[in-house]
Formats: C-alpha cells, sequence, structure tokens
C-alpha cells in the first residue's frame, strides 16, 4: 500500500507564500494522477489542483489560479503544492491524494489513497 504524508503548512500572513509537499512511500504514485484538496472547518471537502502521471497536464480550481501552482517530481515520488498571495479564505487542511488512474480530475471519490493533512492558516 503506498503511505502519502504532507508537509510545510504553517501559519502565515496574508499575500504571503507557503510551499506544500507530499512524500509517498511504500509504493510509487509515478504512473498515477495527483491531487491537492482542502477541508475548512464545517465545510466539506474541496478540489484544489490535480497533475497528471508525467506532470504535462494540471487542473486548478477557479479561485486559486495564477496564485497556487501544482508540480511533481518522480523521480522523488513527490508532489508539490506552491501557495502563492495567500488569502484568510485559503485556511483549511490540505490533503494530498492519489488518482486511480494517470489522469486525474476534480471527483474526490476517484482518488484511492489520501494522506493525514497539514494545516494551513493564512490571517488577515
Amino acid at each position: 500500500q503506498v503511505q502519502l504524508v504532507e508537509s510545510g503548512g504553517g501559519l502565515v500572513q496574508a499575500g504571503g507564500s507557503l510551499r506544500l509537499s507530499c512524500a509517498a512511500s511504500g509504493r510509487t504514485v509515478n504512473t498515477y494522477g495527483m491531487g491537492w484538496f482542502r477541508q475548512a472547518p464545517g465545510k466539506e471537502r474541496e478540489f484544489v489542483a490535480a497533475i497528471s502521471w508525467h506532470g504535462g497536464i494540471t487542473y486548478y480550481t477557479d479561485s486559486v489560479k495564477g496564485r497556487f501552482t501544482i508540480s511533481r517530481d518522480n523521480t522523488k515520488n513527490t508532489v508539490y503544492l506552491q501557495m502563492n498571495s495567500l488569502k484568510p479564505e485559503d485556511t483549511a487542511a490540505y490533503y494530498c491524494a492519489r488518482h486511480r488512474t494517470g489522469w486525474p480530475n476534480k471527483n474526490v471519490y476517484e482518488y484511492d489513497a489520501w494522506g493525514q493533512g497539514t494545516q494551513v492558516t493564512v490571517s488577515s
């Protein structure tokens, strides 16, 4: 089984940046699409970004386009989420997940492995 471990979360002021990492172990994720989701207290888990298995195709939710960048390093079995120009509404627990195919989408039910999450808090 694959284990996904997120890191890089923290407290940052509005306008600041953070870089989240998702390290996979146990099994490679190099042939799978990967995604980032977030969940704020009292809200449903929502899609943030996804990347195809080779990194050539990326998807973003509208609210983060132009501010967040998803990338991956298959030599390190790691996926990243660079978050710039952070806003208080970005505050949430962020989760990485493995899609069941190499071509991910926004559907949370098509992701079959999840990390434990890392908290991002943006102060105003």
